[in-house]
């Protein structure tokens, strides 16, 4: 009988379901100009990860008296259900609405260890939640909206190459899409060396970088290399895309660790990755590395050479799991919900 009523709630709830793509950015996203709205000090440029996703089903129940979140099997408790219910509220805000809501998450990559969780999650988490209120978003509120969760989140809406502009204000801090995935037949393969959540979260990452006297320097440098990295992107130039991305990622690390305190993301494994991509690029395999805020390694290549770079990853002893990536799609909502 419990189950039969369950069912019958269920059937009268709106649900909306919707899969987001994480994102890696070859320009990185590292210090806000404003905190509470995500507002970073510098414009990003990223590919969306068709192979890791967020899947997210919302809805809006009166018999609810307090939100529910499930991440994965668990119920959320603390910091994670706390950005959660934040981002809700939201969304009733803008829907006009107080009703408590049930909220399923579920990612098909390792959570939490730097490969940009945060983003397909707040992507998804904003596109379901508005659409279960009863809200229809353009592409740049939608952006907007899934900034304030995570700030990465705002590049995970459009589809394909995305860049994100700086804005000085809410209302121009927002993502836009460079390219379709169809564009450029560009693979990100992902070699994980840890499955471990960073002790050190991206958002006190963020408050530390200012801290660091190489900070200021790289804000300087980021506009010529942005536009190296459009230029790259606009030619399929992998060589000016690869080499610009790991300056940037390196950079991003060194600032990392000379905040206070220093934030130390890679590990031995992080290490050996990045020195083996060194020797087969030496050999000619043209293939380069970056890192968002944690120790796995994202190796970008051409599609005809992803086969020969998995091979080679694999032998790796440290890398735990590899994820092959081509271009992903911009979030879109789906029939099949997770409850």
């Amino acid at each position: 009988m419990n189950c039969l009523i369950l069912r019958i709630i269920l059937c009268t709830m709106v649900q909306a379901t919707a899969i987001a793509c994480s994102n890696i950015a070859f320009i990185k996203y590292w210090g806000n100009r404003d905190a509470t709205l995500r507002l970073p000090l510098n414009n990003s440029i990223s590919m969306n990860l068709d192979s890791a996703t967020t899947t997210t089903t919302v809805a809006f129940d009166p018999a609810l008296d307090d939100d529910v979140v499930v991440i994965g099997d668990q119920v959320a408790q603390g910091r994670h259900r706390a950005r959660v219910v934040a981002h809700l509220e939201r969304v009733r805000a803008l829907a006009r609405i107080a009703t408590r809501a049930r909220v399923h998450s579920r990612n098909n990559f390792p959570m939490g260890a730097g490969i940009a969780s945060s983003a397909s999650a707040f992507a998804a988490l904003s596109l379901a939640a508005t659409r279960a209120a009863g809200l229809e978003l353009s592409e740049r509120e939608l952006s907007m909206l899934a900034r304030q969760g995570s700030g990465s989140a705002c590049r995970s809406i459009p589809g394909g190459f995305v860049e994100w502009y700086a804005g000085s204000t809410s209302a121009e801090s927002y993502a836009v899409q460079l390219a379709p995935p169809s564009f450029w037949d560009l693979r990100d393969v992902i070699a994980v060396v840890s499955t471990t959540e960073k002790s050190v979260g991206s958002t006190d990452g963020h408050a530390a970088a200012l801290s660091s006297h190489f900070f200021a320097e790289r804000l300087a440098a980021l506009p010529a290399r942005l536009a190296r990295v459009r230029h790259a992107l606009a030619a399929r130039d992998l060589p000016a895309l690869g080499i610009a991305s790991e300056e940037d990622a390196i950079e991003l690390h060194l600032i990392a660790m000379t905040s206070r305190p220093p934030i130390f993301y890679w590990s031995p494994g992080t290490v050996r990755v990045i020195q083996a991509v060194q020797c087969w690029r030496a050999e000619g395999l043209a293939v380069y590395f970056t890192l968002d805020a944690g120790p796995n390694v994202h190796l970008l290549c051409h599609a005809r050479d992803a086969d020969t770079v998995v091979a080679r990853v694999r032998e790796i002893p440290e890398v735990l799991q590899v994820i092959v990536n081509a271009p992903g799609g911009a979030a879109r909502l789906v029939d099949e919900h997770l409850f």
